[in-house]
């Protein structure tokens, strides 16, 4: 049971299906869909520009809460603010 949104949570997908999930995303990492997304050089969360060897891919919906390793759940994001949101949704914390 989940005690509060902000708060507190329960991961959602197994070992084996997180680690399903990473791999996933490794493979997306090498795409051209991803290198031209990282090539804008923009913090999905910030705005701030960056050298595109300087962000790293973020899960919109982290792995532990059930997120996916697709297209629409994969932002480029700047070491700081992907750090900081850690496993949070992105409205539960500030940029």
């Amino acid at each position: 049971m989940i005690a509060h949104p902000m708060t507190d949570w329960l991961p959602i997908l197994s070992e084996e299906e997180i680690k399903r999930e990473r791999d996933k995303a490794r493979e997306l990492r090498q795409s051209q869909w991803w290198k031209r997304r990282r090539a804008i050089g923009v913090c999905h969360y910030c705005g701030n520009k960056y050298a595109p060897k300087d962000l790293t891919m973020d899960h919109l919906v982290p792995l532990v809460r059930g997120g996916r390793s697709n297209k629409g759940n994969l932002v480029p994001a700047c070491k700081e603010c992907n750090t900081r949101k850690k496993h949070h949704l992105a409205f539960e914390w500030t940029p």
